[in-house]
């Protein structure tokens, strides 16, 4: 059964737990690109934060019992997701090479503009990779995935306060990071 796209996280749930694939797809739909933002915040690397993106949505619905409050889902996957990804990254501590890029030469783009392309990514992921964790979420889920503060804050647990706190510092940090691919600019700009 298709669910309403804008139906509330908890009748999802409730559906779900009765045996509703498409309410839990809904849910899937609706979290898994916070999810992955989450899970790239912790793994830096994009195969192993879809393979724990898969996992926690595995694990999600095995214990969707375990929800207990069912209109705060997203917070409750987000905390999956960030276990799950940290014993990825625990377990693959060993492995610190950057991911090979996959480059697709598409759109008659040339070889140096994709390796323009790969180094600012690569540059990019470090400047990321720097941040406190709390910090790297907000950053993604704000400005990748669009979420309001509100929504951030819920999601992770946290005040809007703090989660306007921690992009205003993660901004900055990156600022600092990445001033010279911005010639002329300053980190206090």
């Amino acid at each position: 059964m298709a669910r309403e796209p804008t139906a509330p996280d908890a009748e999802l749930v409730e559906g779900a737990r009765l045996g509703d694939a498409g309410a839990f797809d809904a849910l899937v739909r609706r979290y898994a690109r916070a999810a992955f933002a989450v899970a790239l915040t912790a793994t830096h690397d994009d195969q192993d934060a879809e393979d724990v993106c898969q996992d926690a949505f595995v694990r999600a619905l095995e214990r969707l019992e375990e929800c207990r409050r069912p209109s705060q889902f997203a917070g409750w996957l987000l905390a999956i997701v960030r276990h799950r990804a940290q014993n990825v990254r625990r377990r693959e501590q060993v492995r610190r090479a950057a991911p090979l890029e996959r480059t697709v030469m598409a759109n008659g783009d040339s070889p140096a503009r994709d390796a323009e392309r790969s180094e600012l990514r690569a540059r990019l992921t470090q400047a990321l990779g720097t941040l406190a964790t709390g910090e790297c979420e907000v950053v993604l889920l704000h400005d990748l995935e669009g979420r309001t503060h509100g929504e951030i804050a819920e999601a992770l647990g946290i005040s809007e306060v703090s989660s306007r706190q921690r992009l205003f510092q993660a901004r900055r940090r990156l600022r600092e990071q990445l001033q010279d691919l911005a010639p002329g600019r300053t980190a206090d700009d």
